[in-house]
């Protein structure tokens, strides 16, 4: 009769648990996340179901992590790792270092989201877990683009797209769709990224009725960012406006400052450096608070490039350092390249030959570690605007060299297959 008991308490605790949770879920929703917070917060407390306690620790995850407060979700992570392994299921474990993963990315730790990603995919899970690959794949393919290995993170893309269309996932699909946007913005193939973002917002008109808000926020900030680099800078101003609507409506500190940096890169690009700098400086302000390195670096660039427009190369090359400086520290090689190219041009023009053949060496170092050149005709990729192809090995190729030449098989890898892969 006490063992019945029991487990009758032990059942109304998880019920009142799950009850909670629900609670603070429907208020997060309407955007009370401080009441949502102090629920789950009170849960974690209370709680003696460890099931109960992991799920909280993912709201307060998904809630840190919107808020841009990276720290603190990787804090929450690291406490649901460990209740994952009080249950020792595979499933909670799998779930537990994919937000693990998910918490280094947004602080640009990526060999730490890759390590953790690659442990993911080697848990023998339940079909449960075998549904989270998609977004590990994700998640690892991003780490790859934040290390500029473009291959693999090409690689990546495409399982995680797989992923999305064997189990009819709208919302990974749309999410795929906006990173691959930003990997080909860094390939400079700018009709391929602005496609995906496209692409992405179709799903979320689709299929996003019921979907957060921010699905809608991410692919039009991603199709902004196309619009610029193709010199339609109107339709960047009007996505990015959206965008920024959004993400002030719903708190999205993280969006908020990818907006200002483009909404600064766009005034920039216009040649208006007086309203360039504030908006570099209140994206700067958001990228230091949340921890975005990546971020802070892409600005520094960006300021940098407004010095040069009124030729004061003196602050280009502080700002050029400083974005070098985090480019070393997150592994960045594209962003480190950058600087070496633009930093060549200003010594080149003050005409200091131990500056610039310093420079020139450091450039040619990136160039061979990044392996920026089609396999067919040798000459760089991502130099200029140029439509790219990727085979089914993720090889990358100028699209009217394989037009041109064709070939039975993948020149750098020697691959058979010529059938084009999903991107």
């Amino acid at each position: 009769m006490i063992i019945f008991m029991r487990h009758i308490l032990t059942e109304m605790g998880q019920d009142q648990t799950k009850q909670q949770i629900e609670k603070g879920l429907k208020l997060y929703q309407s955007n009370e996340t401080g009441k949502a917070l102090h629920v789950w917060m009170k849960v974690l407390e209370k709680t003696s179901d460890p099931g109960g306690k992991f799920r909280a620790l993912g709201c307060l995850i998904t809630a840190h992590s919107e808020m841009g407060k990276y720290k603190e979700m990787l804090k929450y992570a690291l406490a649901q790792i460990d209740t994952a392994r009080e249950m020792e299921d595979p499933d909670y474990l799998t779930e537990g270092y994919l937000n693990l993963a998910r918490s280094n990315e947004k602080l640009c730790d990526f060999q730490k989201t890759i390590s953790y990603c690659k442990t993911c995919l080697n848990m023998q899970g339940t079909t449960v877990s075998l549904q989270l690959n998609g977004q590990v794949c994700l998640s690892m393919g991003n780490a790859f683009l934040g290390l500029s290995v473009f291959q693999k993170a090409l690689e990546s893309y495409e399982k995680a797209l797989r992923y999305a269309h064997n189990n009819d996932d709208k919302m990974l699909e749309c999410r795929v769709c906006c990173s691959l946007g930003n990997f080909y913005i860094q390939l400079k193939d700018y009709e391929k990224a602005l496609f995906f973002p496209c692409k992405a917002a179709e799903l979320v008109n689709d299929y996003g009725k019921g979907w957060s808000l921010k699905y809608r926020a991410m692919s039009q900030y991603h199709m902004s960012v196309a619009y610029r680099k193709l010199d339609r800078l109107p339709d960047a101003m009007e996505c990015c406006e959206e965008s920024m609507k959004i993400a002030l409506q719903h708190g999205d500190r993280p969006l908020q400052a990818m907006c200002l940096l483009n909404f600064a890169d766009i005034h920039r690009c216009r040649n208006d450096v007086d309203k360039a700098f504030p908006r570099y400086e209140s994206s700067m302000c958001i990228m230091t608070e949340i921890g975005n390195r990546l971020g802070q670096a892409s600005i520094y660039l960006g300021v940098g490039k407004c010095w040069l427009q009124q030729k004061e190369h003196d602050k280009s090359l502080d700002s050029f350092q400083r974005a070098n400086e985090l480019a070393e520290e997150t592994g960045n090689k594209l962003c480190s390249l950058k600087v070496h190219c633009l930093t060549e041009g200003i010594y080149r023009s003050r005409e200091q030959q131990e500056e610039l053949r310093e420079q020139v060496v450091k450039f040619l170092q990136c160039v061979e570690e990044l392996e920026l050149y089609c396999g067919m005709c040798g000459e760089s990729i991502g130099e200029k605007n140029q439509q790219l192809q990727a085979l089914p090995c993720s090889h990358i190729f100028h699209l009217k060299c394989l037009q041109t030449n064709g070939t039975q098989g993948c020149p750098k890898c020697r691959r058979a297959s010529m059938k084009p892969g999903f991107v």
